[in-house]
């Protein structure tokens, strides 16, 4: 059963041309033309199925800088303003709140490494706080356990990844953007080497630039124009409970389990880093890229089954721009969750916190997180083709920086002054490894 979410209305009728185009209704993909349209911009986004349908309402809700990597914390730190301010100017409702990230351990190298972490974070302006044994067991009261410390980001937060989306495209087309849902783009028209235009299945935009914030829908997507983008998904379970009475924390972390509060009191559980692996033509033809994230990974990656062949979106086939493809035969990716992985959650969670006894299970869903081979997204002009700003591999990252993501995509394709250094982001990156023309598959 997929989660909750938000339905808007959306533009009766596709636009003839826009300055910008944006491919794709997830949260990056409306962060990116909220902002474009904010700056005058005529966009007009598309999107095969509905807004926020995929992995941008499957996700646990963080919004943190704690324990990001170091070249996605300045994004993340701007980010926590952006949800702030979105809401103000919007009058929109995301459920962002910054009700503080709390981290509790008992393993004494988990601790080593936030320490080490939150050494690092104070450079950046970041405040985090380690806590000692008595600190940790009194914030983690709930648990009912001694825990040997842990970390409290108190200016972290969360949103509701069954707002988050819908809200930031209602604002989008406050603005007067265009928004076209049940509509996939199925391919890029180029006049001399750039981009002209979108293809979608009820006609064509003219348009000089366009953002493919596809999730995970991207790489096969840049396949049709002969460009390879290494991305590899993997597919996580999560599950909600219903509201309880007690001390439960709003966003706890443990190795075991993960609880977050929802906006309808209810909590989200979920095992950091487990996941299914489901092989499919895209993640074999890309796997030696990816060896050493998965071989780090191997305790929480379990073999999967034919979701991903059943999904569609990791195959190596090209489609024809004149006849369906695989976008209109799966409108949105809404995987089986793995019963297994649901159970063993759930079973966490209630001796993580007793108090969950009480609540029943309320939903049970999946989503493909879609990843690139060193776990930072691809953002920026794709190298050959002027006008393509792509804007994928969030790598399970994504939800909690859109907002800066977003506004950097609108710097891009404005010409202004990036938000934050886009260097780290270029797709070029990947010019040694797995980027390039490519001739045939």
């Amino acid at each position: 059963m997929s989660p909750p979410l938000r339905h808007i209305q959306t533009s009766p009728t596709l636009p003839a041309a826009a300055d910008v185009v944006v491919i794709g209704g997830g949260v990056i993909g409306v962060f990116a033309a909220y902002y474009l349209a904010q700056r005058g911009v005529s966009v007009a986004l598309v999107e095969k199925g509905r807004i926020g349908a995929e992995q941008s309402s499957r996700n646990w809700g963080w919004c943190r800088q704690q324990n990001r990597d170091a070249r996605e914390l300045p994004m993340a730190s701007k980010s926590l303003d952006l949800w702030e301010r979105f809401a103000r100017e919007s009058g929109e409702d995301t459920g962002f709140r910054r009700c503080g990230l709390l981290y509790l351990s008992n393993d004494d190298a988990e601790l080593s490494r936030w320490a080490s972490w939150g050494d690092f974070a104070k450079t950046a302006g970041v405040t985090t706080y380690m806590l000692d044994s008595q600190q940790a067991t009194q914030r983690g009261g709930a648990t009912g356990r001694v825990w040997k410390g842990g970390v409290f980001s108190p200016s972290d937060g969360t949103a509701d990844p069954g707002k988050a989306a819908p809200a930031v495209a209602a604002a989008l087309m406050n603005l007067g953007g265009s928004v076209t849902q049940q509509c996939a783009a199925r391919g890029i028209e180029l006049e001399g080497g750039r981009v002209a235009g979108v293809v979608t299945e009820v006609g064509v935009i003219k348009t000089k630039t366009v953002v493919l914030a596809g999730g995970a829908w991207a790489s096969s997507f840049c396949r049709q124009l002969g460009i390879r983008f290494p991305q590899a998904s993997i597919r996580q379970s999560i599950l909600s409970v219903s509201p309880v009475e007690g001390r439960v924390p709003d966003a706890l972390f443990t190795s075991g389990v993960s609880i977050t509060r929802r906006s309808d009191g209810g909590y989200a559980l979920a095992i950091s880093g487990r996941a299914r692996v489901d092989m499919t033509p895209q993640l074999l033809r890309f796997a030696p890229h990816f060896v050493p994230m998965f071989a780090r990974r191997w305790r929480n990656l379990l073999p999967g089954g034919l979701e991903g062949i059943r999904g569609g979106h990791e195959m190596l086939k090209r489609w024809r721009l004149d006849a369906p493809t695989p976008m209109e035969r799966v409108r949105i990716l809404d995987p089986k969750p793995d019963r297994a992985t649901v159970a063993e959650t759930h079973r966490r969670a209630i001796e993580l916190v007793p108090e969950l006894r009480e609540a029943r299970i309320a939903h049970a869903w999946a989503g493909f997180v879609d990843s690139t081979p060193d776990g930072v997204p691809g953002i920026g002009e794709v190298p050959g083709v002027p006008g393509l700003i792509l804007a994928a591999g969030f790598s399970g990252h994504g939800f909690g920086i859109s907002p800066g993501a977003g506004h950097l995509i609108a710097d891009l394709a404005t010409g202004a002054e990036p938000i934050v250094d886009p260097v780290p982001y270029r797709p070029s990156r990947f010019a040694h490894s797995a980027w390039g023309k490519v001739a045939d598959f």
